[in-house]
């Protein structure tokens, strides 16, 4: 009679239990794999692709060597010291009438202009004039625009023919590259792109301390009130949310500007004449107040996840220990509190600087963020290019930030409600 302790244990069909578990394990994988794949699919074409697109485009640099493949391959001998010979002029002559047959030079006189002011109508004009043209070209296209007779031109042609550049990154943080390919600041009057990355940070870093001071003593009613009362409340807070962003934006212009709600009744109680009424619009103070009541339910909510986390029983044993009121606060009930602070803090920063519409109506000049000067890029200057440095870099701010909340906190603690 065999031994029971060293048969393996079988299934009813025979199939050892070992394999049968097995299987069971690869089929039940299986199955998650095909629920999560329509989610999967979707973060893929709708998340991962654009922002690889989006990184693309901020490197990406084919107008100058698809346009002009012969003078490209003229200039890699050319030591950058002298106007190049004649072979190069005919080989840009070249390039310029198949360029013009195609009909791609307007991405070409685009590009070179973004670097040298001048390009577009040098490239227009000897296109132009192609047909009549005749050896040698050298003195021909320099009598056409004296922009071929500048030794900075075809330095910038040289550099700009790698397929990759990193100029786009440079003029997002108002840099560019010299004549003599050296990384400088681009003149005083051009100096844009940091300027606004600078009040795109600390304007939001306001407006995050302006919700958390306001959030923190309402998610604290929030959470001691009794049910009936605190559903209530949080209905409250909630209610901004079936609102669309749009009437909320414009509704605080009716209220902020010369002629509105605000500035009437502080002229009606006679806080303030009629002929020095506030300027709250279209300023800087127009988006930190719009903003704020915007992004206000995003510090609330998981400020009181955390704090209907802490028994009342903590702050009455402080009491009881002979703790006043507000150091029994500061050294037990607030420390409890940091996650829901983190978490809604990094929330809300990293909300504020990728808003668009906000600013963009209540700001002015004066109250708007980098992202405005995005959709500038992208719908008006068509230097989408530059638009996608300047959405790179706000990525990688928002993983650092990312990172940095990980580290300290952990994105676990994340709550909302």
């Amino acid at each position: 009679m065999p031994d029971s302790s060293t048969t393996p244990l079988t299934t009813a069909d025979g199939v050892p239990l070992k394999v049968s578990l097995r299987r069971a394990v690869r089929r039940s994988k299986l199955k998650a794999v095909l629920l999560v794949s329509p989610l999967l699919l979707f973060l893929g074409v709708a998340f991962v692709m654009p922002i690889f697109d989006m990184l693309w485009r901020s490197v990406d640099n084919p107008e100058v060597s698809a346009t002009l493949p012969r003078t490209v391959s003229a200039l890699e001998e050319w030591n950058g010291e002298v106007i190049p010979n004649e072979p190069v002029f005919a080989a840009l002559v070249e390039d310029l009438q198949v360029g013009q047959k195609e009909r791609n030079l307007g991405l070409l006189s685009s590009r070179l202009n973004y670097e040298k002011s001048g390009m577009r109508s040098a490239i227009s004009r000897t296109a132009r004039r192609l047909r009549t043209l005749e050896p040698p070209y050298r003195e021909a296209l320099i009598e056409i625009n004296d922009i071929w007779g500048e030794l900075d031109t075809w330095r910038l042609i040289q550099r700009e023919s790698s397929p990759y550049t990193l100029s786009y990154y440079l003029a997002a943080m108002d840099r560019q590259y010299s004549p003599q390919g050296e990384i400088v600041k681009v003149p005083d009057y051009l100096q844009v792109h940091a300027t606004l990355f600078w009040r795109t940070f600390w304007m939001s870093a306001v407006i995050t301390l302006a919700t958390l001071m306001l959030g923190y003593p309402i998610a604290f009613l929030l959470a001691n009130l009794p049910l009936r009362k605190s559903n209530l409340l949080m209905i409250l807070v909630l209610l901004p949310f079936w609102t669309s962003l749009l009437v909320r934006t414009t509704t605080w212009i009716a209220i902020l500007q010369s002629q509105g709600v605000l500035n009437d009744v502080m002229v009606a109680l006679g806080v303030i004449a009629d002929e020095a009424r506030w300027q709250l619009i279209h300023n800087k103070t127009g988006t930190i107040i719009a903003m704020t009541h915007i992004l206000l339910p995003f510090m609330i909510l998981p400020l009181y996840s955390v704090m209907k986390t802490i028994p009342p029983s903590y702050m009455h044993a402080a009491r009881s220990l002979g703790g006043k009121p507000f150091l029994s606060f500061r050294r037990v009930y607030f420390p409890l509190t940091i996650p829901g602070i983190a978490a809604g803090g990094i929330l809300v920063f990293i909300l504020s600087i990728g808003y668009y519409i906000t600013p963009a109506l209540v700001g002015g000049q004066s109250g708007r963020f980098i992202t405005n000067y995005i959709a500038y890029h992208m719908q008006t200057s068509l230097n989408w290019g530059l638009a996608a440095a300047i959405a790179s870099i706000l990525l990688l701010v928002v993983v650092v930030f990312y990172w940095i909340f990980n580290r300290l906190i952990g994105v676990d603690k994340v709550k909302l409600g």
